[in-house]
């Protein structure tokens, strides 16, 4: 076992006690996609179904007793969302949608709509790929901002621009909180140095969307400061909370204006719609949430959320436990991954960071993506490595991870070659790791408010004894053909532990029992390699079978003399 210094608790109880507890589904599993979701207590989901067996919730949009409770629920859900990021709701609101992507949808829409000739559209290269699809509703062009310094320089022309210019049309610049892919965390000064980009008229027109998504998971969103605070904020609660699946967009309510215009509305934005006679319609003139959330609103995932938030803060009692929980483990992590070396002291981990150490809340989350490499230095695929982690039972990512920015940076890779990837059958989510050499995706670990210190131990361990290769033994051979004198003088060191056999190829092993004969033919130990896989459709064979049906890697053979 890889061992480095016991990290400390910061919650009420030991997390081994919380993961007993509330957390069942663990035992005997080690989860490290907390990027992709984080795990739902057990606590939260008996607290929703008394809710739910408790009262009766009806449809939103009516006067009736049950339907008035689930708008009551549905207020106080806002406000307590801005709570959570300590937001005033005199200068914020909430609208609530069905994730992350949705809000950044609903933004997207609304600039495109706001006036003729749409909008101008600046995104970081470590953005989501949800951030980048905005790009092609930018009618007025986008750019990739490929660095930080980029942004920091784009920002004082956009000062001298704007005090010069009579007119602008309206600007969005996108960026992560924090990277979904390396965990980096973004300047948040970004969003107060566009704000005071205005025209001559003193009107603003640089607005900032800030995805918060993996940012808000592991560490407190704070909104106090309206000078600072984006224009456009999304989050997803599956990823705080693990459940509900449910998003929200908080919008800075000096923005708002921006949505006036947004040419579709779906049942309970509207005050007034015509069909008969005239094409008309009246928007509501109510509060903001009002005019965006289109339809009936999933209100039994907004009833809980009341549950999430209750049940998250008795456990975990703040978000910055969290972030010191979550940040002290991804250093052991991260220090005990680049410690790794083979035999012959090359390095087995390739790891992607930005410049910030992982004990830095401010500049680094607990995500760490990384590549494995063999002691010659060449790559090692990780779709194997996901696989067989798996079969383990332990829960990682690998691909692209919606990065497509940040993942051509950190790799090397140029346009021309992702291209040729993909005209060589790259897909998403595919199994072709290396081309020309290089990777196309990588490996992916990220903690959470339940991730443990054995998990951490668990994942090392699994990478030293499968991944990290011991030196070669290389005994030189007397020119005679004979036995070194050394050797005949003394008994050797080494000797034969057990033999296994691999009776269907790519399968478990067998082991031969002691003192059991074995025949040994001209090809090898008899009965291994004898047989493969075949898949009767596609009639893959292995290793294509394996790789795509991996559990087959624990099947055992059993051997009888009849």
């Amino acid at each position: 076992m890889v061992s480095i210094e016991d990290s400390p608790s910061y919650y009420k109880e030991p997390v081994e006690k919380i993961r007993a507890d509330q957390y069942p589904l663990l035992k005997d599993t080690t989860y490290l996609d907390h990027a992709g979701t984080t795990l739902y207590a057990r606590s939260l989901i008996e607290s929703f179904s008394q809710r739910l067996t408790s009262n009766l919730f009806g449809n939103p949009h009516s006067a009736s007793s049950s339907s008035q409770l689930s708008t009551s629920l549905i207020d106080d859900a806002r406000l307590r969302v801005l709570r959570f990021c300590n937001a005033s709701p005199e200068d914020f609101d909430v609208v609530f949608v069905a994730n992350a992507t949705a809000g950044i949808k609903l933004v997207a829409e609304s600039l495109r709509d706001y006036e003729p000739g749409g909008f101008w559209y600046g995104y970081h290269v470590d953005s989501h790929t949800s951030l980048v699809g905005v790009r092609n509703m930018a009618d007025r062009g986008s750019r990739c901002f490929m660095a930080d310094n980029e942004v920091t320089s784009w920002i004082n022309e956009l000062h001298k621009g704007y005090h010069t210019s009579e007119s602008a049309h309206p600007t969005l610049f996108a960026y992560p909180g924090q990277s979904n892919m390396t965990g980096r965390r973004l300047p948040f000064s970004w969003c107060k140095e566009f704000r005071s980009c205005r025209n001559n008229d003193g009107k603003q027109i640089a607005f900032t969307l800030f995805d918060a998504a993996s940012l808000a998971s592991t560490s407190p969103l704070d909104l106090s400061d309206t000078a600072c605070a984006p224009d456009f904020t999304v989050i997803s609660f599956y990823k705080i909370f693990g459940f509900p699946d449910l998003g929200a967009l908080i919008v800075r309510k000096d923005a708002g204006h921006l949505s006036l215009n947004r040419k579709y509305f779906g049942g309970g934005t509207v005050g007034m719609v015509l069909t008969i006679g005239e094409q008309w319609h009246a928007k509501k003139d109510s509060a903001l949430h009002d005019q965006l959330e289109d339809g009936t609103l999933p209100f039994h995932n907004i009833v809980a959320l009341h549950s999430a938030f209750d049940v998250h803060e008795h456990i975990y009692s703040s978000m910055d436990n969290i972030s010191r929980h979550t940040a002290e483990l991804a250093r052991i992590l991260y220090s005990g991954l680049s410690s790794l070396e083979h035999g012959n002291g090359t390095k087995v981990c390739e790891i992607y960071k930005g410049p910030g150490e992982y004990i830095e809340r401010a500049l680094q989350g607990p995500i760490i993506s990384f590549n494995l490499k063999d002691s010659t230095g060449g790559w090692v695929r990780k779709s194997d490595v996901e696989k067989l982690a798996a079969v383990k039972n332990i829960q990682i990512r690998s691909g692209t991870l919606c990065n497509p920015g940040g993942m051509a940076y950190y790799l090397g890779l140029q346009a021309d070659d992702m291209k040729r990837n993909y005209n060589a059958g790259q897909r998403c989510g595919d199994d072709n790791d290396i081309i020309s050499g290089k990777p196309t995706g990588g490996l992916r670990v990220s903690l959470g408010a339940m991730t443990s210190r054995q998990d951490i131990d668990t994942f090392l361990d699994f990478i030293q004894n499968f991944y990290v290769e011991d030196p070669v033994v290389n005994e030189s051979k007397p020119q005679d053909g004979g036995l070194d004198p050394s050797i005949q003088s003394s008994p050797s060191q080494f000797y034969i532990e057990k033999l296994c056999i691999y009776p269907i190829k790519s399968c478990g092993a067998f082991t031969i029992p002691e003192l059991m004969e074995w025949d040994v033919k001209p090809e090898g130990l008899a009965w291994d390699r004898e047989w493969c896989l075949g898949h009767a459709k596609s009639h893959l064979t292995n290793p294509g079978l394996i790789r795509r049906f991996y559990r087959n890697t624990v099947i055992r053979q059993f051997y009888g003399s009849h």
